[in-house]
């Protein structure tokens, strides 16, 4: 268990870190009082079993986790919109504290099972007493429906073992096709708001003129 613990050490620190770096980019965007486009952050360090279950599951050695797994540290950054998601990335790649070293776009290229999310793997660099420590860690970046769908098929996933009845495979595609036509509905609402809010504000002046011809206290 000690192994394990000093293993697991600069995960930890990693995921400290990277949530108070991303949760400050989301701050600089309310103290310019314009719409954030990350919702929340969170961030955790898989659980030894968990990461015992996939080395089997994937093959991969216990000498080799370090380099090979790549979601031991995970971090999730929950956005409004679908096109929020787009902004997000964007942010990511100017940042210069860690290495994008690879991007999945499972919005585009949903998988089977419906999921939808954009993963961007990070190479990140920890201070240790023992010098500094690369790590891989994994960014999640998905919209609120798309995690709400995630969330329970997860949980789902884990009470079936991953061996799902096909009638809740199909139920469950259903589902996540529901959600992803929520999040389009919403954009859409989003960006006719804002169409109005830009012609009311051209027309300020026409719209006052007429509030007071139609004024008849």
């Amino acid at each position: 268990m000690n192994h394990w613990e000093q293993f697991l050490a600069p995960y930890k620190q990693a995921i400290d870190e990277l949530k108070i770096k991303l949760k400050g980019m989301r701050s600089q965007f309310e103290q310019q009082h314009i719409h954030s486009p990350i919702e929340f952050v969170t961030g955790r360090v898989k659980p030894i079993a968990s990461i015992l279950d996939k080395a089997q599951q994937k093959n991969i050695p216990l000498d080799k986790i370090e380099t090979e797994m790549q979601d031991i540290a995970g971090l999730r950054m929950m956005c409004q919109f679908v096109d929020d998601i787009e902004t997000v990335v964007k942010l990511l790649r100017k940042r210069n504290d860690f290495r994008i070293i690879e991007e999945r776009n499972y919005i585009s290229n949903k998988k089977p099972s419906g999921y939808r999310s954009y993963h961007v793997v990070i190479e990140y660099p920890v201070q240790t007493i023992l010098g500094e420590k690369k790590i891989l860690a994994e960014i999640q970046i998905r919209t609120l429906a798309m995690n709400f769908w995630a969330t329970i098929e997860h949980s789902l996933n884990y009470k079936y073992k991953g061996q799902f009845p096909e009638e809740i495979n199909k139920r469950l595609q259903g589902a996540a096709e529901a959600a992803f036509r929520l999040d389009e509905m919403m954009s859409q609402i989003k960006e006719e708001i804002q169409e109005a809010q830009v012609y009311f504000t051209k027309n300020k002046e026409a719209v006052k003129k007429l509030d007071k011809k139609t004024d008849y206290r």
